[in-house]
This record gives structure tokens, sequence and C-alpha cells, in this order.
């Protein structure tokens, strides 16, 4: 496959993982399993049994088990025609997701900045 194809395949499954990742671990739909998670990586008495609950509270953990997921399902390749190109193409995709997941999460840091201070202009004006 030519190396501007693989980019922009990489460009392109880098975006289901990043929302993936991003939805079991940040948003109201996954709370309660993620709240189990975050208790037990705080009280497991083994090492692994608290990394093992940390990895589905962490976007940037769980992004490489999506990824491991990815790249079984599509067989994605980067540079190379055996292991190590799902190698390469892993961590390259585990990078760019997690590139998306920093933007999102600056713009949506920035759209809650400006709504509360909407709110509080409007809360201004009404008294």
């Amino acid at each position: 496959m030519p190396i501007a194809i693989q980019t922009a395949w990489l460009f392109l499954l880098a975006l289901p993982i990043a929302c993936i990742a991003w939805t079991v671990t940040h948003e109201k739909v996954f709370e309660e399993p993620r709240n189990y998670c975050i208790r037990n990586s705080k009280t497991r008495k083994t090492l692994f049994g608290r990394k093992f609950f940390y990895l589905f509270t962490c976007e940037y953990c769980f992004s490489h088990y999506v990824t491991m997921g990815m790249l079984v399902i599509t067989k994605f390749q980067m540079l190379y025609s055996d292991w190590r190109g799902y190698l390469v193409s892993g961590f390259a995709l585990v990078w760019v997701a997690n590139i998306y997941m920093s933007l999102y999460a600056l713009i949506r840091t920035d759209l809650k900045k400006e709504k509360l201070e909407a709110e509080l202009k409007e809360k201004e004006v009404n008294e």
C-alpha cells in the first residue's frame, strides 16, 4: 500500500479509536462502570489488580487496547508487511488518537468556559 494511503488510513482509523477511548473513560454513559474501576484501581490488594482496573479509567492507557482491537479487525499495517507493520501502526494509531483526544479536551474546556461566562453575565443582568 502506498505511504499516502497508509497515512490516510492512519488518520481515519485513529478517529474511532479516540472516540471509543474517550467515551469509555469520560462520558456519562459509562459513569457507573468507570466509578467501579476507579474504586478497584485504588483498593485492590495486588498491583496487577490495581493496574488492570486503572486501564479502564485512563484514556491514554485504554486507547492502546482499543487500538489492538482495531488492528485485529482491520489488519492495518504501516511501512512493513509483517509483525513490524502492526507494531508501527499500533503506536502511530495510539499517538494520533491521543492527539485527537487532547484537541477534543481543549475544545470542550473552552466551550465550558464560554458557557460559564455567559451564565455569569446572564445572572448579573438578571440581578
